[in-house]
């Protein structure tokens, strides 16, 4: 019997699994890198084992560390979780290797099906040798791991050495496998999947379908149990598709098929030998503890004949520290608070204070609704989220209420072509109007003045905030009757630091405000679901740039600087000048006008952070440079155009 696991993995998985291990009885143990030295995971867990260096080829991705730090805790199985080491068949065999159990399957099965292109030919399926201009488009991928990384879209026949190189160097980055392989690429097919329970006594279930169409960088976002909309016979057949792989390569544990449904055929696409990201929603259809079997089946138990029965509808939407607006690029710093309302599940690696840096994956959390019914698991995830205090830097909240609220996916007609088609209509700015006065009169409550009112008139109080890209000023008096605001049109009925209710004809609204900063006014402004950034009465004039000065849209580390470039180098429009990795995704910087290289201040190693100056291109074409760096992948597409 299992007493104690280790977690070879950090995050919000660590903490799930943790959480079962607890609730089971079973001593947890962590390991973190140094960058993840007060992680959550690390804060929770019963034992923590420190991994030294900050990347994941230097910590989460060294297997032998991790066996070391199992044997020295005193560890009786590992758990991959998933990502980094999960999949990887010679870590597991390190594992038993040294005596400790696998939570897993077993190293021939990972090895069979962990590499993508194995996992074909098992199924019959050839990949892509010779790529023709009839092939496009195409899709290039890693065949070790997942979650987005390691793929390209090629379109275009001269793209495709740029995307392979792109696609080796990002999954070397991320999975310590450069390998890649090409296929055909499916437009407008959904992404459906099928949850795997095996035991090693024979049994195999298959527990139901999900959808996880909703996708950016190939990478899924927002996924439901059950698939709706299959009919029965596709669901059978994916079913037995499913059970087939596993049975191929005597699969033991939890497993996911994956598969695209395109008019109304399913084509296999590979099968993840680990718990996936949007198991939950499996978990709240089948009402399983999918961690608790699968800890039951590496102890030997077998599984009942039949799984459970499903009931019921589950949608999981997966919070990023991100700007979906801004190429999806991803954001770090503090976060602040983040709580949802009762009623939904909240699986996360972080709490309020905790700092989201730029060293692995952007999630934040996975906000889970169930209902009896699709509809209704659908409205009570919106409200969730809508309500959801997220406070600290820019996330996709606002994409994942719009998108749930979208016509074409609340009648099940969507497809892994949904981001492409909407992303510029769910990502336009709608901030509250009157957020920036609530803002005013809280910070106007909250500081402490002398008098408060005067007889004698005074010009108004002027406060001045950005939100959503523009900027917005707020003119308002305290008078001995309150507060009066200038062109508003609206009734102040109450103003604390923390709290702001407005008459709008008629109509009171709730204002809560949150301040965060060197004081408790801090320029960081949280007005119910928008976020402020207060200004200063005076622009700084410090704060200028060169035109054609190229700032860097995301921290990151730069891993590469185009060959040949030196300061005075021309360069064409749209020439990839430097390679910043950030949260292991690789995002090109591209020159904004032709024109000549005239800076060129970072080197390869470098730590980035927002607005740091990459490079400086002065413009010789007829067209003016915009003077910002623009981040596309390695084939040259905006990465919001994958």
């Amino acid at each position: 019997m299992i007493t104690s696991v280790l977690v070879a993995n950090r995050g919000e998985i660590a903490c799930r699994i943790f959480r079962t291990c607890r609730e089971l009885g079973i001593r947890t143990i962590a390991v973190h890198s140094d960058a993840d030295g007060n992680a959550l995971h690390a804060r929770v867990a019963d034992e923590a084992v420190r991994l030294p260096g900050a990347a994941p080829a230097e910590t989460y991705l060294r297997g032998d560390l991790i066996v070391k730090a199992a044997l020295a805790a005193g560890a009786d199985a590992v758990h991959p979780g998933y990502g980094f080491l999960s999949e990887n068949a010679g870590f597991a065999r390190a594992v038993t290797d040294a005596g400790l159990v696998w939570i897993g399957p077993p190293a021939s099965a990972i090895e069979a099906m962990a590499s993508k292109t194995r996992a074909k030919e098992l199924m019959g399926i050839e990949p892509l040798k010779d790529v023709t201009e009839a092939d496009l488009p195409v899709l290039v991928k890693a065949a070790a791991g997942g979650g987005g990384r390691g793929m390209r879209i090629v379109r275009r026949l001269e793209e495709l050495d740029a995307a392979l190189e792109g696609a080796r160097a990002e999954a070397a980055s991320a999975f310590g496998d450069g390998e890649v392989f090409v296929e055909p690429y499916v437009e407008h097919g959904r992404h459906v999947e099928v949850q795997i329970l095996a035991d090693a006594h024979g049994t195999v279930w298959a527990l139901g379908t999900r959808d996880c169409s909703l996708q950016r960088r190939h990478q899924k976002v927002i996924e439901e149990a059950p698939a709706p909309g299959l009919g029965a016979g596709l669901e059978r057949e994916l079913h037995a598709l499913a059970v087939r792989a596993a049975r191929a390569v005597s699969y033991v544990g939890a497993g996911t098929v994956e598969f695209l449904v395109a008019d109304g055929r399913a084509h296999f696409l590979e099968m993840n030998t680990r718990l996936q990201v949007e198991h939950p929603v499996t978990e709240e259809v089948f009402g399983l503890d999918l961690v608790a079997e699968q800890i039951r089946v590496a102890e030997g138990h077998p599984l009942a004949g039949e799984p459970p029965r499903a009931r019921g509808h589950a949608i999981e939407a997966r919070l990023y520290a991100e700007d979906p607006a801004r190429d999806w690029a991803p954001q770090t710093g503090t976060l602040h608070r983040l709580a949802v309302p009762d009623g939904v599940r909240l699986d996360t690696g972080y709490t309020d204070g905790d700092t989201i840096g730029v060293h692995y994956d952007p999630m934040l959390a996975k906000v889970v609704a169930y209902a009896p019914t699709r509809a209704e698991a659908l409205r009570k995830l919106a409200g969730a989220l809508e309500r959801a205090a997220v406070h600290g830097p820019v996330t996709n909240r606002d994409l994942l209420v719009r998108s749930l609220r979208h016509e074409e996916f609340t009648a099940a007609r969507m497809d892994t072509g949904f981001y492409d088609r909407h992303l510029a209509a769910l990502t336009a700015p709608a901030p509250d109007p009157y957020a920036p006065l609530a803002a005013a009169l809280a910070d106007a409550h909250g500081r402490s003045r002398f008098g408060g009112w005067r007889n004698v008139p005074s010009g108004p109080q002027v406060k001045r905030y950005r939100m959503a890209g523009e900027e917005h000023e707020v003119r308002y008096r305290h008078t001995r009757q309150g507060y009066e605001v200038e062109g508003a049109g609206v009734r102040v009925v109450h103003a604390g630091p923390h709290l702001v209710v407005l008459d709008l004809d008629g109509v009171r609204r709730r204002y809560e405000v949150a301040r965060y900063g060197a004081d408790a006014g801090g320029d960081d402004v949280h007005v119910n679901g928008d976020r402020l950034t207060a200004l200063p009465r005076f622009p700084d004039p410090t704060a200028q740039h060169a035109p054609g000065s190229l700032l860097a849209p995301m921290p990151g580390t730069v891993v590469r600087i185009a060959e040949g470039l030196i300061t005075g180098s021309s360069v064409e429009a749209g020439e990839p000048i430097v390679w910043l990795e950030a949260m292991k995704m690789q995002h090109v910087i591209a020159a904004p006008a032709t024109g000549v290289l005239t800076e060129l201040p970072v080197t390869p190693g470098q730590q980035v952070t927002v607005g740091t100056l990459l490079a400086v291109v002065e413009q010789t074409d007829l067209e003016g440079a915009r003077g910002t760096a623009r981040a596309t992948t390695d084939d040259g597409q905006p990465e919001g155009d994958r």
